[in-house]
């Protein structure tokens, strides 16, 4: 009998073993709008619809274009590309993408993406640190997931693109000061004799605010509003949290006056939105620990021609939304997943993304109707450099997730499971070894950082006791602790608990929060162990996101073995309240 269908029983058996969810209830229920990692947001409305475009960098298929009807519930309803591959990148940018040849992109990939609306079309831009290369795509309906590159143009950093109601088009960008590019009619190119000149010079931005510094103007987003031009910046202030500044101008060339709008627990980066009744609002994000960079919706207050963000328009405070709808449990942007396909549906769905470009001979939804299998086409050391690793996001304040996994299959020298996934990874898993399969809970390679972590280490522990562990020679992981496995199936559950320590939202990266995993198993799916260790959460380079789930089949031995994953189902309850 397929595992999913033994169904009821075993998820109510389940139900009953979770304590009741303890997290605590925000100050405004609504924020953060998604609790997950959804940066560099870009929102536009278009009739009664709302659209936002982030970043997911390394991750592939990327640039997702998100949809809502009421600022709040967002879902996923396409990308803008399967992958950035093409023959006439070199060899190097191709290694990257695909993570072989010792090379990976991790942090890398496209970054702050714009989206726009003109005449029946929408445009999205973005850049990639991989490629060296802007694109540019279009749609006539989002919803259909049509998306088409359209052009691509040299690299501009964290750019705002302009189509600009004379009919000309440009794109503002720079890691520093702002500059400005004309572009073709077009957009297939940057237009030979165009505008190329400095718009907004940090020496200005300092003259209008009286700050000094060398700080970065970045994260730009134009905004024509009533004839005017409004250009959002983010910026550090000496001593001060990630601040909104906007510049105003009555001509795309300036000149422009500048005034901070808000500056609040680091919530920036962004743009503005109008609801159709005349309302509105600033949709940014704040950096909140192992969860990632989030976004929150805040109101706007039109003082003297200016979009004041906050209460009132006080520029400095973060007030309760006064939007009345019901937020969503586990947010759009994550589902958990039975992997049955019925005729004409996708193979998967939108809230899945490969870590890199997969191999797509190596997985498969069909080869075993009703189950994911991942097969190994490589060898590699740990679990940063396994290829077609499928994910998502973890998110707050509390997630959880389970798998049931088929491990008969398996090769000498394999690893395969389920991973709280960044730079400092943990993941529970089967190993095989010697002919012998064990449960392990893992670590990178030289403790709890890592090569390279970030902060944290383990948390509280209390490891499975049992036989030292061992790994195969060429396995660069930490097996922090093992128990046999008795069969082929193995049942394997992470718990992320990013709730704030004391109940608030606090600005800091890491300091402040919990931001722990926890890691279990089963051998029936309703009564779970812990096994090892709790990890730190750290927000860390070079991977630049929140973390993720992660289900991972590497070997470190030899390619070829293959697991089969009979479900993934997503909780927002953790399983001990001690914690």
């Amino acid at each position: 009998m397929k595992l999913k269908h033994l169904g009821v029983a075993i998820m109510i058996a389940a139900a009953s073993f979770v304590a009741p969810a303890f997290a605590e209830t925000p100050a405004d229920p609504l924020n953060p709008i998604i609790w997950a990692d959804v940066p560099d947001v870009s929102v536009i409305r278009v009739g009664d619809t709302y659209y936002m475009t982030s970043t997911t960098m390394h991750m592939n298929p990327g640039v997702p274009v998100m949809m809502s009807k009421d600022l709040v519930n967002w879902d996923i309803i396409g990308y803008c590309y399967q992958d950035l591959m093409e023959d006439s990148l070199n060899q190097n940018a191709k290694n990257q993408l695909t993570l072989t040849n010792g090379q990976n992109e991790y942090g890398k990939g496209t970054w702050a993406s714009c989206i726009r609306y003109k005449d029946g079309t929408f445009y999205v831009s973005s850049f990639s640190n991989t490629t060296g290369k802007t694109y540019i795509w279009t749609s006539k309906d989002p919803q259909k997931n049509d998306w088409k590159l359209y052009s691509t143009l040299p690299h501009f950093h964290d750019h705002s693109l302009v189509l600009d109601t004379d009919g000309r088009n440009y794109i503002i960008y720079n890691g520093g000061d702002r500059k400005i590019r004309e572009l073709s009619a077009d957009l297939k190119s940057v237009k030979q004799g165009g505008v190329d000149q400095m718009l907004l010079s940090r020496a200005d931005t300092n003259k209008d605010l009286g700050l000094s510094g060398n700080y970065l103007l970045e994260g730009s987003q134009m905004h024509i509003i009533n004839g005017k031009y409004y250009l959002f910046n983010i910026a550090w202030p000496n001593g001060k949290c990630r601040s909104v500044f906007c510049a105003r101008a009555d001509k795309l060339m300036g000149p422009y006056e500048t005034r901070m709008v808000f500056q609040c627990e680091g919530i920036a980066q962004g743009g503005l939105v109008d609801t159709p009744d005349g309302k509105w609002y600033a949709m940014l994000f704040g950096d909140r620990g192992g969860a990632g960079r989030i976004p929150f919706l805040v109101p706007v207050t039109w003082k003297d021609g200016w979009p004041m963000i906050g209460t009132d328009g006080d520029g400095k405070t973060l007030p309760k939304l006064p939007i009345n709808v019901k937020h969503k449990e586990i947010p759009g942007c994550c589902a958990s997943d039975e992997f049955d396909r019925k005729a004409g549906e996708a193979a998967l769905p939108l809230v899945w993304q490969w870590n890199h470009v997969p191999v797509k001979e190596l997985w498969s939804v069909t080869a075993r109707p009703g189950w994911l299998r991942l097969t190994t086409g490589n060898v590699v050391r740990d679990l940063e450099a396994a290829r077609n690793s499928l994910t998502q996001r973890t998110f707050g304040p509390v997630s959880t997730a389970e798998i049931a996994i088929d491990v008969s299959k398996m090769k000498d020298g394999d690893y395969a499971g389920l991973s709280s996934f960044q730079k400092q990874y943990g993941f529970v898993g089967v190993k095989m070894l010697d002919g012998k399969k064990t449960i392990v809970m893992c670590t990178p390679g030289g403790g709890a950082g890592g090569r390279g972590g970030f902060g944290g280490g383990f948390g509280g522990g209390r490891p499975q006791q049992g036989a030292a562990p061992q790994q195969p020679s060429g396995a660069n992981l930490t097996e922090v602790a093992s128990v046999p496995l008795e069969g082929n199936i193995a049942y394997l559950r992470v718990e992320c608990d990013l709730r704030p320590q004391d109940g608030k939202n606090c600005a800091d990266l890491n300091p402040g929060r919990r931001d722990k995993s926890y890691f279990y198993w089963s051998k029936d799916g309703k009564t779970w162990t812990r096994i090892g260790n709790s990890i730190s959460m750290p927000y860390s380079m070079p991977h630049f996101m929140g973390y993720r789930f992660a289900i991972f089949n590497f070997s470190t031995k030899e390619a070829g073995g293959y697991v089969d994953v009979d479900y993934f189902r997503l909780g927002t309850k953790l399983s001990d309240a001690s914690k």
